[in-house]
């Protein structure tokens, strides 16, 4: 076989790189190792939109995003009948922590120009009756007797009446999918990247586990937890000033959800959670990594259990609970297990490589689905300024933003940057 461009990876990222590589005029073969498509992390993904990041360039493409989402037919050039995913508009009321500041990000919002209330502590409890506003950090563990201690302060939130979520994420990276087809994209499921090919000191070709051999002159890495793997066996990274490892993550289901939220996500670092409403009622929790956790880096993501841990669920459901007083936690926890692709600072790397023709699109799990639909973009600016001579490292590409007009300099993303010491360290970025 020949293709102009290889995609390892059919998740939302994978999917969206293959139609913007598409509708570049490029023929793209995209291949992953699951039977169906977004069938990775993209499944397990809470799909929430936010807007709070710590760079520029990460407020201004998620707000972009947002615009993307909620016109998604007109991205996609789907039909209306083609079944496509919903951008549920909710509010998202991010509670004051210190490792993330109102003062890092609102003067971000501001330039980039997302919309935010500042909340009180008394606003706050007006908009989410029954809501805790006490000031708890840092997070504890349940036997910790401090977890239960009434605090002596009390905290506010900023509120982005824009934000929400995207109502299945694994059916958005399917539109993408079906986006692609009809611009020609080929997907191949069921197959796993035994080998990556060099002739001439660039990219030649992939070789497959059915011994497929895919002529190609671009690689695109959209592996998710196994884009560690895909760069070994490509021979890079070495080079990398960011580096990446797979991590275990839960997200638990209440059904029911809380009275008063309004459906509101609500983003509390200062007890190490996140929530969000679900289509169908119930109620989304993601943790948010504190540091009273330990972390479940895993070595082969194809290891990992696919079942929700009960002491997992009923400390990430105990927080919510601690923060929201009418929400009830049952005896018997339900949820979906997914295996983030994390890099030290929470930021993607969106770039080039040194071996020529060798892309990626990594480090994206836990805070990049809201961006997929421009990390396609992002992808196909890099590809196209590279495969035409220019360096990106010395001349890094910019992105022009359709909706918001906004020009995002993708350097942010680079591989060798050096590790974003803003971040709040999180899945929140």
């Amino acid at each position: 076989m020949h293709s102009d461009a290889v995609i390892v990876g059919a998740g939302v990222m994978g999917t969206s790189i293959a139609l913007e590589l598409a509708r570049s005029g490029r023929s793209t073969v995209v291949i992953d190792k699951a039977r169906g498509i977004g069938h990775g992390s993209t499944s397990a993904s809470s799909a929430i939109m936010r807007f709070n990041f710590s760079t520029l360039a990460g407020v201004a493409t998620a707000w972009e995003s947002r615009f993307h989402w909620e016109n998604w037919a007109e991205h996609t050039g789907l039909p209306d009948s083609a079944g496509l995913v919903r951008y549920v508009r909710t509010g998202l009321a991010f509670l004051d922590v210190d490792i993330a500041p109102r003062a890092l990000y609102l003067p971000l919002f501001d330039t980039v120009g997302v919309p935010y209330e500042e909340w009180d502590t008394d606003r706050l409890t007006a908009e989410i009756p029954g809501i805790d506003t006490g000031r708890h950090w840092p997070p504890k563990r349940l036997a910790d007797d401090a977890f239960w201690a009434p605090s002596a302060e009390n905290l506010g939130a900023v509120h982005t009446p824009d934000a929400g979520y995207v109502s299945d994420p694994q059916l958005a990276a399917a539109n993408l999918a079906d986006a692609a087809v009809r611009q020609g994209a080929v997907f191949m499921l069921n197959r796993a990247v035994t080998k990556v090919v060099r002739h001439s000191g660039r990219v030649a070709a992939v070789l497959l586990d059915d011994g497929t051999r895919i002529e190609t002159g671009i690689v695109v890495n959209a592996a998710g937890p196994w884009s560690g793997r895909i760069n070994e066996l490509a021979g890079v990274g070495d080079e990398f000033t960011v580096s990446l490892r797979p991590l275990r993550q839960e997200v638990h289901h209440l059904p029911g959800g809380a009275e008063g939220t309004t459906g509101m996500c609500v983003a509390d670092i200062d007890l190490g959670v996140y929530l969000r409403s679900e289509v169908g009622g119930g109620l989304l929790i993601g943790g948010t990594e504190p540091e009273c956790d330990p972390l479940q880096w895993v070595d082969d993501p194809d290891t990992v259990a696919p079942d929700v841990t009960k002491a997992v669920f009923e400390a990430q459901a105990t927080r919510a609970a601690r923060r929201l007083s009418t929400l009830t936690v049952p005896n018997r926890p339900r949820g979906v297990v997914g295996v983030y692709d994390v890099t030290d600072d929470w930021t993607p790397i969106y770039d080039k490589t040194d071996l020529p023709g060798y892309y990626v699109a990594i480090g994206t799990s836990g805070n990049q689905f809201k961006n997929a639909p421009l990390v396609g973009g992002f992808l196909r600016t890099i590809v196209d300024q590279t495969e035409n001579g220019v360096d990106h490292d010395r001349h890094p590409a910019v992105f022009k933003a359709p909706y918001t007009g906004h020009t995002i300099d993708l350097s942010t993303f680079s591989r060798l940057r050096p590790v974003n010491d803003k971040s709040s360290g999180t899945v929140l970025g």
